[in-house]
């Protein structure tokens, strides 16, 4: 079985790298001969980052699908350019600031205490670049909750992802997501289980073989179950046993 795994308020806290605890469980759900795959807002740059060595060879997901990693090789979709030149007015019209993403570097104009920014580029791979030096754009956070905002994003061809209490926008080329990302690497709709805890895991849910919430959050009621943080240890390792002894069953 396949195991695809959100970072951020999954398996991943307060910007942290994972917990011994939770690798401890992760090497379980290995040793019992399934996949683990991490799919994460972040792009790969900063999801790298949380992760021990030993797990940095896995397959990824990242900027909710525009970014993919398999074989040490990162691949990117990236936002048309017309796309690019409406949402850069909509910026300078409400003079908002913004974390924009390239294939590798980042243009960054956001609160420098924002949590976001501390995630950002933790090991200094890439370069806070002005915008207009980034050739492709892959993501977009604009910090804002204004409606008005969103209302001009929508009638874009993008997807856009508002996370609880952090006053921003996460927006992804329209059809682009985590699902879409798994499908690129070759894995499609019920071959997985995903673990999950906000809007942009709302697709990985809706098409999961099973799905588990972590915490009390809306996108709870599209979820298969839902557990609280100090149970996914458990609850991952409580999986991988109950779906290596159903692989053998079946292979009986």
């Amino acid at each position: 079985m396949i195991f695809v795994f959100d970072l951020d308020g999954t398996i991943c806290f307060k910007g942290k790298p994972l917990s011994q605890e939770i690798c401890d469980a992760l090497n379980v759900c290995k040793q019992q001969g399934h996949e683990v795959i991490f799919a994460s807002a972040r792009p790969i740059r900063d999801l790298l980052p949380v992760l021990p060595e030993e797990f940095r060879h896995f397959r990824m997901v990242g900027g909710n699908g525009a970014f993919t990693y398999a074989d040490g090789e990162i691949k990117t979709r990236a936002f048309a350019a017309e796309t690019v030149n409406y949402i850069k007015q909509i910026i300078e019209t409400n003079q908002l600031t913004y974390l924009i993403d390239g294939d590798w570097d980042y243009s960054y104009t956001g609160d420098l205490h924002h949590p976001i920014f501390r995630n950002l580029d933790p090991e200094k791979r890439a370069v806070n670049q002005p915008l207009a030096q980034l050739s492709k754009i892959t993501k977009i956070v604009l910090f804002t909750r204004d409606q008005a905002v969103k209302q001009q994003l929508e009638k874009l061809s993008v997807q856009v992802y508002e996370h609880g209490n952090e006053e921003l926008m996460d927006i992804s080329p329209s059809g682009i997501h985590k699902v879409d990302g798994l499908r690129q690497l070759g894995i499609l709709p019920g071959e997985f289980i995903a673990f999950g805890n906000d809007q942009n895991d709302l697709e990985l849910f809706q098409n999961a073989k099973y799905s588990v919430c972590v915490g009390q959050h809306p996108i709870k009621e599209f979820a298969s179950t839902v557990i609280s943080v100090e149970g996914v240890p458990f609850k991952i390792k409580e999986m991988s046993e109950f779906h290596k002894q159903r692989g053998l069953l079946l292979e009986s």
